[in-house]
């Protein structure tokens, strides 16, 4: 069942221009609308991706569908696209995507740039592997975003990952894997990672990841989010499928990159399964030549 917009309180900064809404339920959503100026398949995209990092125990705010009446629309002005050589057109009413607000409605909570050593520090700095993960796996072609919350008397901040808009190719739904997106911009988000280990248990639960919890996804997108072709829906869940087995092959990919994004490879002090495994694959560790 869909959650009632009642409330526009800001425009959102971003390509598809989202708004922040105030739901019926009381809580607050990022919303992305059907003729938002970079595809209505963004929205199917931000549902199915945003669903698939849930099941894999990534932290990325709830999905949501939003109703948005054409009554708040008409007697709300700010509820327009900008669609550039000052044409501008009002949102489309009906079913949109929400993603409900990392911030929540205490204002000050939630930021989107840490200093290096404060993302340091980051509660959950580890799930940066899981969501690159996600990312390789969707075919993310853009740069991997998160904002970073916290409660008002606590110290360390939790990132939370946002915006899936660019999976899938935006609107192509299709698959163009390049070692370098996907990711995020600061190395030192990985620092951590230190061998296949530092990927669990997340990459495991995308390889493993039962059919159904993808159909059942892609299922409850609505229809028209992707123009109503249901093969085409179906051929992109099929393809989702299959790119399960090849999660490492593109992982790997961005570590032999000239971005060396994990320093720490294999520094560990005791020799484990994995770390054989790693040296009979790469040569050597990622942070050195492979050959």
């Amino acid at each position: 069942m869909a959650v009632l917009a009642v409330q526009q309180i800001r425009r959102m900064r971003g390509g598809a221009q989202g708004q922040l809404m105030l739901g019926a339920d009381g809580h607050p959503y990022v919303v992305k609308f059907q003729n938002n100026p970079q595809h209505t398949r963004v929205l199917a995209n931000e549902f199915l991706a945003s669903r698939l990092a849930l099941a894999a125990g990534l932290t990325v705010p709830q999905p949501e569908l939003v109703e948005v009446s054409s009554w708040l629309i008409e007697n709300t002005p700010e509820l327009e696209m900008d669609l550039g050589s000052q044409r501008r057109e009002r949102c489309r009413p009906g079913l949109q995507f929400g993603s409900r607000y990392a911030g929540g409605t205490m204002p000050g909570q939630v930021v989107d740039y840490l200093p290096e050593e404060q993302l340091a520090e980051v509660k959950n700095l580890a799930e940066f592997a899981g969501i690159l993960a996600l990312d390789k796996w969707t075919g993310n072609a853009n740069g991997r975003q998160a904002v970073f919350v916290k409660r008002q008397r606590e110290r360390r901040y939790k990132a939370v990952f946002i915006d899936f808009g660019y999976c899938f190719h935006a609107g192509e739904w299709r698959f163009e894997d390049a070692p370098l997106r996907g990711v995020y911009f600061r190395n030192s988000a990985y620092q951590e990672i230190r061998g296949w280990e530092s990927f669990e248990p997340w990459l495991t639960r995308m390889e493993t990841m039962p059919e159904d919890t993808v159909w059942a996804a892609a299922s409850e997108i609505p229809p028209e989010w992707y123009g109503g072709d249901l093969g085409e829906m179906e051929a992109l869940v099929e393809k989702l499928l299959v790119r399960r087995n090849r999660i490492r092959e593109l992982i790997e990919a961005f570590a032999r990159s000239d971005r060396r994004p994990f320093p720490q490879w294999g520094t560990r002090t005791e020799e484990t399964t994995d770390e054989l495994w790693n040296a009979s694959r790469w040569g050597t560790t990622i942070s050195g030549s492979v050959h």
